[in-house]
């Protein structure tokens, strides 16, 4: 039985989130063995958005592929780069004239791995039903691979442990993406299916899901809008680890990773 160690990584916001990524995701798979990275980059470019350039870093930092959710069109950048770079997906369930892919099969050394990114509905945009789309995708990649992986970008648990409990034994593991903040309800459903509700995010460990906590708490006590700028104070990672058998595409365990790097100076880049 071969086993691959696919690291999932939560949502990397702004310029923090990408350092993180760029200093230290080295030697997080070095220590974990990791044979493939799977991260959520929309919010990388200043907070909301990618950019072709911030795609690039990332890319450059080890990350093998980039999935989004409903902030993937905040920058017109995106759009000459998505319908040309495999490796950077949107919601499958977008309608079929959004630019881009909605999943894509990877090669891992001697075998393949399958991506899938879809976007709950629940308190999100109205799109075409995850479910019912989630099958069309996994048909086509089965003919290539056992090995699976969704992001299920989404804002209601409820929506994402239905939708692991309709994908069970389907696909190798969902992770919730989405509300950057990591549960603790990691598991091995009955038919070795890992799954997760949110991985969490890539970003600052003070901060209000990513964001300066001071504009966060005015604009919640004032009920006026403030501007929020990315939190650049001790950067932390967010993730799982997922230990597949290559054949079956199995989950054979997933590890929460939450790691913060107090001592950590980011360089400051309005981008």
């Amino acid at each position: 039985m071969s086993v691959k160690n696919i690291l999932c990584l939560g949502d990397i916001i702004g310029v923090t989130g990408r350092y993180a990524i760029r200093r230290h995701l080295e030697e997080i798979k070095l220590e974990h063995e990791i044979d493939f990275v799977i991260a959520n980059g929309e919010n990388a470019a200043n907070g909301i958005g990618i950019t072709r350039d911030t795609a690039a870093e990332l890319f450059n930092s080890g990350v093998n592929v980039l999935t989004s959710g409903n902030h993937i069109w905040n920058n017109r950048d995106v759009f000459a780069l998505i319908g040309s770079e495999n490796r950077l997906l949107r919601p499958y369930n977008f309608p079929s004239e959004a630019p881009g892919l909605g999943y894509y099969i990877y090669d891992i050394f001697d075998c393949k791995i399958g991506v899938i990114n879809l976007m709950g509905r629940t308190f999100m945009d109205a799109l075409d039903c995850p479910f019912k789309k989630s099958n069309l995708a996994i048909k086509h990649i089965k003919e290539k691979t056992n090995i699976i992986f969704v992001d299920f970008h989404a804002e209601a648990t409820a929506e994402k442990i239905a939708f692991s409990y309709y994908l069970e034994g389907q696909v190798s593991c969902i992770f919730g993406t989405h509300t950057h903040v990591q549960t603790a309800d990691e598991k091995i459903l009955n038919s070795y299916t890992a799954y997760i509700s949110d991985i969490g995010m890539c970003g600052g460990y003070g901060s209000v899901i990513g964001m300066k906590k001071e504009a966060a708490i005015a604009r919640f006590v004032s009920k006026i809008p403030h501007r929020f700028e990315v939190d650049t104070d001790s950067p932390m990672i967010n993730g799982i680890i997922v230990q597949v058998d290559s054949d079956s595409g199995r989950a054979l365990s997933i590890k929460r990773i939450n790691v913060v790097y107090h001592n950590d100076e980011i360089e400051r880049i309005d981008r």
